[in-house]
């Protein structure tokens, strides 16, 4: 065992720990959970490291043997190796103040095993011209630009896979409903392409807010004025972040406003929140079409994936759909705590973005994989029961609202409470009472003139 000491005591530590007394007290002072900060903010932070102890050389702050040691270790740990050093809870006080220093002390403390005759500082080299609130936020957001990608594609092929849909059903016509009730048809063309428009806004969202999470505060240090930190330094640690990781982040114009305030997270958080609203809604809409077989709407089919119930033999349900649901209920919550967290920063610095982070991070790796499953094991199966659809297109009372221009609002209304009451269709009733010819019943009642697409009307 080790003794370790900070302002507050002392720590004995097990001897081949990376961590030191920070991460320790981390540890003990957030049993929240089990979760450990996010793999990729981790590397963000380990990146910040390297690029740090690069710049700080250049600015001749820091010796060349210090630096290879520190880049050294940083190398090591970005190969994939000891990340069961890194200890910390992902829900933390002290706005990421432990992880800022769990890095900095496996960094110093590899640094020495892997370099024995340079003695590298947690603080004085590892976290030269730095502060946990230059470096933590920084961290957060190249860690949400590294996930963002994979969700931007996953996005694309949703919309892609609706549009394919939306082609393969332009024809196939169903009854169109309003409040749950029958209204004027429609077809699964058209629903489906109403998916693809909805989801393409979703990608636009996604990378608008996006663009924000480039400008970090890095040189700004405590509060944005740089304090501790030297004109070298602030020059070059971003372009040396640039070349390390690609992710083409920008200084921001005004350090002290972006150290303190969190309005791009809010940004973020609710497009992903927008994209969880408009899967859910999308959902919802397939569980319904789906539902029965026999007592249901049955007008699609979605894949078969596995039993649904452990009594019932052969029931099947719409599982796919349903845990797409429970992503969106996810992700709306966590974005009403990164509001509440945003909205509750004080002053120069606000303290909670460790679980601004945790949330953000998870949403975007849950929506990627429940946009993922939604495309292959649902979308790319789902038929339509045609001639169902079509027969209740047929069946329909509603279709009589093509009738209002020739025969009247109450005259319409009249037929289709007859229609409703006697179980009746409405072509029916028109033929029985003579109201119009045959020739103009048919061509108000094709596909054509239900669809609103321009026919001819003659009065025979």
């Amino acid at each position: 065992m080790r003794t370790e000491k900070d302002c507050i005591g002392e720590r004995e530590l097990p001897d081949e720990a990376l961590y030191g007394i920070h991460s320790q007290r981390a540890v003990e002072n957030f049993p929240i959970s089990s979760e450990r900060l996010h793999p990729l903010l981790v590397e963000s932070l380990v990146e910040i490291k390297k690029a740090a102890a690069m710049a700080n050389q250049q600015a001749g702050t820091l010796d060349r043997d210090k630096r290879d040691a520190i880049v050294k270790a940083c190398d090591a740990v970005l190969a994939g190796n000891y990340r069961d050093a890194f200890i910390v809870p992902a829900i933390q006080g002290s706005a990421g103040t432990s992880a800022n220093m769990n890095v900095n002390e496996v960094i110093a403390h590899l640094a020495q095993k892997l370099t024995p005759a340079v003695f590298a500082h947690p603080n004085d080299d590892v976290n030269e011209s730095q502060s946990t609130n230059d470096t933590f936020p920084t961290a957060g957001k190249m860690a949400m630009l590294k996930l963002l990608p994979d969700l931007l594609v996953a996005v694309g092929q949703l919309t892609q896979t609706l549009l394919e849909k939306a082609n393969e059903f332009e024809d196939l016509i169903k009854v169109g409903r309003t409040q749950l009730q029958d209204a004027v048809p429609t077809t699964f063309g058209h629903s489906f392409h109403a998916y693809y428009s909805l989801f393409k806004r979703d990608l636009e969202r996604l990378r608008t807010a996006g663009e924000d999470l480039h400008s970090v505060n890095m040189g700004g240090t405590a509060i944005g004025t740089g304090v501790n930190s030297t004109s070298t330094y602030q020059h070059r640690i971003v372009p040396e972040l640039n070349d390390l990781t690609g992710l083409h982040l920008e200084v921001a114009a005004d350090l002290i406003d972006v150290t303190q305030n969190c309005d791009s997270y809010v940004a973020f958080s609710g497009a992903l929140k927008g994209l969880a609203v408009d899967l859910s809604k999308v959902c919802h809409d397939l569980r319904l079409l789906s539902s029965g077989p026999q007592a249901g709407f049955n007008e699609l089919r979605l894949p078969r994936q596995q039993a649904g119930s452990s009594i019932m033999p052969g029931k099947v349900n719409p599982v796919i759909p349903e845990v797409v649901n429970q992503v969106a209920f996810e992700v709306i919550g966590k974005d009403v705590t990164v509001t509440m967290a945003a909205e509750a920063g004080q002053l120069e610095l606000n303290a909670f973005e460790p679980i601004m982070f945790r949330d953000i991070l998870a949403n975007e790796t849950h929506l990627t994989n429940a946009i993922m499953t939604l495309i292959n094991n649902c979308l790319k199966g789902i038929e339509v029961n045609a001639e169902s659809a079509a027969e209740r297109v047929e069946q329909s009372a509603i279709t009589a609202t093509i009738l209002a221009p020739y025969l009247g609002y109450m005259q319409t209304t009249a037929l289709v409470k007859e229609a409703l009451a006697d179980h009746r269709s409405v072509k029916e009733l028109l033929r029985e009472k003579h109201l119009l010819s045959d020739h103009q019943i048919e061509t108000l009642f094709s596909p054509a003139s239900l669809l609103h697409e321009p026919v001819t009307v003659a009065n025979h």
